[in-house]
């Protein structure tokens, strides 16, 4: 993959350039600030007299509602949640955007799986920021960056690209390094290390390991120090340093026992699971169900939600978590 930094990106590409960012959630807020504490003109789009209209206000950013916001934009950035993104692209976004701008994507899902068809004649391209806004904000005010992904998907203008590293580079990534990816690649992978590792996978091995313990007469608060507390220590270290500083500064006995023992935990029939998931991705099959879920008010979702929320595990931490609270 290629790795773009600084002196490869050109800021004054979009110098005196219409910047709308739709969207002020975590990453709408952070990338609208960077990009403005860069220089840039940003207009925040949202609902008229909204908390996120009133926020973005309070941050001294301008605020438009998103058909005006849209309206003479060069770049019309969609940071909004896949969900709401296709209605809203049809209802607001291309009937006012003008030939020649480009859309921009944090996350390739509407782009990749069709749910939005932008028209001949306007830039796609996507900027994606490896980390949560609030960690993007932080690196950028500290003088840095985080990591992040462009993509072109059709470029109209020849400008696409330097359109997209401009971008990074206004919100502190050129700084960390730039990949270059397809919005399918992002998309597709991005979607299944969500499903089977960081957010499903991670938090079914958590609670199998709190209900393991609890079954073999564990207190709960022993249980959660060791499956749940001490899982982001570990973490820290493997992204510091890869797994061989984890396997470094964990204890001989922890090593041996880890090495000796995970395949009994991740199994055969589990990579068959993973792969069953990418499948699912891949073929568009967990599209189809996530916009069903969508159409369907979240029902299924809300059910699991309340599900994950009474959980013995969750008022244990919630309670063991206050412990560590600093007192005012």
């Amino acid at each position: 993959m290629d790795i773009y930094h600084d002196s490869d990106a050109d800021l004054n590409v979009l110098k005196g350039k219409k910047i709308a960012v739709l969207g002020y959630g975590a990453q709408g807020r952070a990338q609208a600030l960077c990009l403005h504490d860069s220089g840039l003109n940003v207009t925040v789009g949202v609902r008229k007299n909204g908390a996120s209209w009133s926020k973005a206000k309070e941050d001294g950013l301008k605020v438009a509602e998103i058909p005006d916001a849209v309206k003479g934009a060069d770049v019309v950035m969609m940071l909004l949640p896949d969900e709401v993104q296709p209605d809203l692209y049809k209802e607001m976004v291309e009937p006012n955007m003008k030939k020649g701008a480009a859309l921009e994507f944090a996350h390739g899902f509407s782009i990749t799986y069709k749910l939005i068809s932008p028209p001949e004649g306007i830039d796609v391209i996507m900027m994606a920021p490896k980390s949560p806004g609030d960690m993007e904000r932080i690196a950028y005010l500290e003088g840095f960056g985080v990591p992040a992904l462009i993509s072109v998907y059709r470029d109209s203008t020849g400008n696409a690209k330097k359109i997209a590293l401009a971008l990074a580079k206004g919100i502190g990534s050129t700084r960390a390094g730039v990949f270059e990816t397809s919005f399918d690649f992002e998309t597709k992978s991005d979607l299944f290390g969500e499903q089977a590792v960081l957010c499903g996978g991670v938090t079914a091995m958590i609670k199998a390991g709190y209900e393991t313990l609890r079954e073999g007469g564990y207190p709960p608060e022993i249980a959660y120090f060791e499956v749940l507390h001490e899982v982001k220590l570990i973490v820290d270290l493997i992204q510091a340093g890869g797994f061989s500083k984890m396997w470094y500064v964990v204890s001989n006995t922890a090593e041996f026992g880890g090495l000796t023992r995970r395949d009994r935990v991740i199994t055969k029939e589990s990579k068959e699971g993973m792969r069953s998931i990418l499948a699912d991705i891949e073929s568009g099959k967990f599209k189809d169900e996530w916009r069903a879920e969508w159409r369907n008010g979240l029902k299924d979702l809300k059910k699991m939600e309340a599900d994950e929320s009474s959980l013995e595990l969750e008022k244990v931490g919630k309670d063991i978590r206050a412990l560590f609270e600093r007192k005012k």
